[in-house]
């Protein structure tokens, strides 16, 4: 049975380093969370950029465990909604509750007013509860009998969908899907990292240390603001959108048939965004290529509205998104190296 990794050394590097500090959180979660790292680094891109998460695996992949442990390495606070077809909006904001005692109404909060909340299986639950999610997501506060309750800061949403089940399920409407910044698949882990799994099963779950204090994630959070952003990344961006748009103008002639629909302006919004963030996990000052790259199918593949022909021959959107990476046109690479110096 593989042994956990003992705790890292303490970083050298001074306590205002982003990236010496995220890497140790990362370290921290991978004690306990095997063969997620995409996901690990997503979720940590997410909190900087202030962006929320729908995870779509089946069950059993952690996903539940995962935020858990993101909430204790970083100090906040973890709350779980399991979403059902007989949950109402009071079940997850509140309500007003008259009391005999007093003869007045009060107000009790729902579970959402926490740091980190995880909606398990979010396509469960009726249009309406859903709505009253997103509400919640864009405007940053719950109003309840005319009074308004902001939400604790940093405030991340992780939604769960499991793709192997549709009986039961309402699936959510596509303008209200564009409103998470990332979708990212959870897939099987290999067959040593689940050798790794069933191993660390067999004894004590590791003890989690609280790596960041939510001070130390908003000063993250801001200092992503410095992070240099050059005109021709934020046209690749741009290009990347449009491309799923207008795909006969960028030669896609034979991608046209597949999208209804494509990115909205959401998507570059939040490709960028999500790039700085990553730019600043990887230790460096400036959005390159490949930052913008390698989030771009988290960032865009559930804002693609597939056709029926598409659907009809399984064609998936990250096919899609694969096929638009590589027709698009690059950035200069020299050129951006030049302005990063």
């Amino acid at each position: 049975m593989p042994d956990i990794p003992p705790p890292p050394p303490p970083v050298s590097s001074p306590r205002e380093d982003p990236r010496g500090r995220l890497e140790e959180a990362l370290y921290e979660m991978k004690r306990v969370i095997v063969g997620q790292d995409a996901m690990l680094e997503r979720l940590l891109v997410a909190l900087l950029a202030g962006g929320h998460v729908l995870l779509e695996g089946v069950p059993g992949l952690a996903k539940t465990l995962t935020v858990k442990t993101l909430a204790q390495v970083v100090g906040g606070s973890f709350r779980r909604i399991q979403f059902t077809p007989d949950l109402v909006p009071a079940d997850l904001v509140g309500t007003r509750i008259y009391r005999p005692d007093t003869g007045r109404f009060d107000t009790e909060l729902g579970p959402v007013f926490g740091n980190f909340l995880l909606a398990d299986e979010i396509n469960r639950a009726p249009a309406k509860v859903q709505s009253a999610l997103l509400e919640v997501m864009q405007e940053q506060q719950v109003t309840i009998g005319g009074q308004t309750f902001p939400m604790p800061h940093p405030f991340l949403v992780l939604a769960t969908q499991n793709p192997i089940e549709a009986e039961g399920t309402y699936p959510l409407p596509e303008a209200q899907v564009d409103r998470f910044l990332m979708k990212v698949t959870v897939d099987y882990p290999t067959p040593g990292e689940e050798s790794a799994v069933v191993g660390r099963s067999l004894s004590a779950q590791a003890e989690v240390h609280e790596r960041l204090s939510l001070e130390d994630l908003e000063r993250f959070a801001r200092a992503t603001s410095s992070v240099l952003v050059d005109r021709d990344i934020i046209g690749y961006a741009v290009a990347l959108a449009d491309a799923t748009r207008r795909p006969e103008e960028y030669g896609l002639d034979d991608v046209s048939g597949y999208i209804e629909y494509g990115a909205s302006p959401r998507g570059p919004i939040g490709l960028v965004q999500a790039a700085r963030a990553l730019a600043l996990l990887r230790g460096r000052g400036h959005v390159a290529v490949p930052d913008v790259r390698d989030l771009a199918p988290d960032v865009l593949r559930h804002r693609l509205v597939l056709s029926y022909d598409a659907l009809a021959e399984g064609i998936t959107a990250d096919q899609l998104v694969d096929r638009v990476l590589a027709t698009v046109a690059e950035p200069n690479a020299d050129h951006l190296r030049h302005v990063a110096a």
